[in-house]
């Protein structure tokens, strides 16, 4: 199953779940005609009691109705988790990717944090001020979403709390993270986590660590690799996370980027007004946004 937000007009997004005959479904919409309360926002949902099945019933409902039903045209995507009480990023987390910027490999998954007021949507527009920062770049990620609350939980256990997978870009300031002396502010700035387009259930990933993840600038490969090269895997990551702090339903864990990074090239790649950004993830989907300065 594939979920995301979505809105029609001036509404708040809601939940929905697009269908292969390019409608989209509005689960609280469809959930309400069925009987089913569910929330309108993806964090609130994803903390519902067998939040999947619920969703599937809404699809079901909605298919033989025709409650909830929009045509695709009519709605506009938005980010999948708009709200999420907490943004983890892991850096450092292909070996290709470290060395091309002289940095040791890391023995412990090296994590840092984006605020929740980056976050973007698929289609949207990655905003800075050149003022603020002249090196801003890109970096193309796998991006974890919880699904059940995590608290110290084991390894093998770790997999059961994740809700799927979405495509995300770590955009970053690279003077401002080089030059603060720590990553949070050059991390940080408001529209700099784009993640979508849809977030894409666990059980239709067969193996999150074999799937090809690429970057194109203004169509240019610039990052191609495969999820298989992850240093640290995701259950390692989830499992690590969750020694520290609890991991909440709709937090997003930011996986690490490959190779090829704008600032590492030679000359460097660094993002401008215009530009036109897509990350993409073998299964899980394409991520297109555009550049521009404030």
């Amino acid at each position: 199953m594939r979920l995301g937000q979505y809105s029609a007009g001036d509404e708040e997004p809601w939940c929905g779940a697009p269908t292969d005959d390019g409608r989209v479904v509005s689960l609280p919409e469809a959930g309400a005609a069925a009987g089913l309360d569910l929330p309108r926002r993806t964090d609130q949902f994803l903390a519902e009691w067998e939040w999947q099945r619920k969703a599937e019933l809404a699809v079901e409902y909605a298919d033989s109705t025709g409650a909830g039903v929009y045509d695709a045209d009519d709605v506009a995507p938005t980010a999948p988790v708009s709200d999420p009480e907490k943004i983890v990023c892991v850096g450092l987390n292909y070996v290709d990717h470290a060395e091309e910027g002289d940095n040791p490999i890391p023995d412990t998954p090296v994590l840092f944090s984006k605020f929740p007021t980056s976050v973007n949507g698929p289609g949207g527009t990655i905003e800075w001020d050149p003022d603020l920062t002249e090196k801003v770049d890109y970096e193309a990620e796998l991006v974890v979403v919880i699904g059940e609350e995590a608290h110290r939980v084991d390894e093998d256990e770790a997999l059961d709390h994740v809700a799927g997978y979405l495509v995300g870009n770590d955009v970053s300031a690279r003077d401002l993270q080089h030059g603060d002396g720590q990553w949070v502010r050059g991390k940080s700035l408001d529209t700099f986590a784009p993640i979508g387009p849809e977030l894409v259930t666990k059980d239709e990933v067969a193996d999150p660590e074999d799937l090809d993840i690429w970057t194109e600038v203004n169509g240019e490969r610039l990052q191609e690799s495969t999820t298989a090269n992850l240093i640290f895997g995701i259950d390692e990551l989830v499992s690590f996370c969750s020694q520290a702090f609890t991991l909440e339903p709709g937090d997003l864990l930011f996986t690490g980027t490959p190779p090829g990074v704008g600032v590492y090239r030679e000359p460097p790649v660094l993002l401008e007004e215009g530009d036109e950004v897509t990350v993409g993830i073998e299964n899980i989907g394409r991520l297109v946004n555009s550049c521009s300065y404030l």
